[in-house]
């Protein structure tokens, strides 16, 4: 078998979430390894490390619905899942694509628009910033004197006090 088989599937994983949230990730790769046995016909499967992070990425809870995968049977007799890309095969599908307009943004001529900073527009402009340091002066003065409040359970009187203790 000097030619390696190469194909493409989307797992559906939506049966993942009839079992344990404990377990659902673990089923999940246990179901890639099923439908990989199904659909390539060896019982040798190896899962890449990529794609066990994918079904992982989001915990053990909430695996993905769906992974689209690429299975490739190797000379040695395995199937080896990988993530699949698309921009790896993509070739023709980039052709047909539309050509992307590009913008062209024209530079100002004239000199009059133009505006020039200098020392001085530096200098107007720090007068802004002053009220900013006014407003923690104001936060300061924010916290009041807690008035007492008398408590009221101290008026009560204490009916229930001595209770008899109970034999052990």
């Amino acid at each position: 078998m000097s030619q390696e088989l190469e194909r493409v599937y989307t797992i559906p994983l939506g049966k993942v979430l009839l079992s344990q949230s404990q377990h659902r990730a673990v089923r999940a790769i246990n179901m890639i390894r099923e439908f990989a046995r199904k659909h390539m016909k060896t019982q040798e499967i190896k899962i890449d490390e990529e794609v066990a992070h994918l079904i992982w990425s989001k915990g053990v809870r909430s695996p993905p619905r769906k992974i689209r995968v690429r299975m490739t049977k190797t000379d040695d007799g395995y199937i080896l899942v990988t993530n699949y890309e698309e921009g790896a095969e993509s070739d023709e599908k980039d052709s047909k694509k539309s050509p992307e307009i590009e913008q062209k943004v024209e530079p100002q001529t004239d000199d009059a628009d133009a505006i020039e900073v200098t020392e001085e527009t530096l200098k107007e402009a720090k007068p802004k910033e002053e009220p900013k340091e006014e407003k923690p002066k104001a936060k300061e003065s924010k916290p009041k004197p807690k008035e007492e409040k008398p408590k009221a359970k101290e008026s009560k009187p204490k009916a229930k006090e001595s209770k008899p203790k109970s034999k052990e």
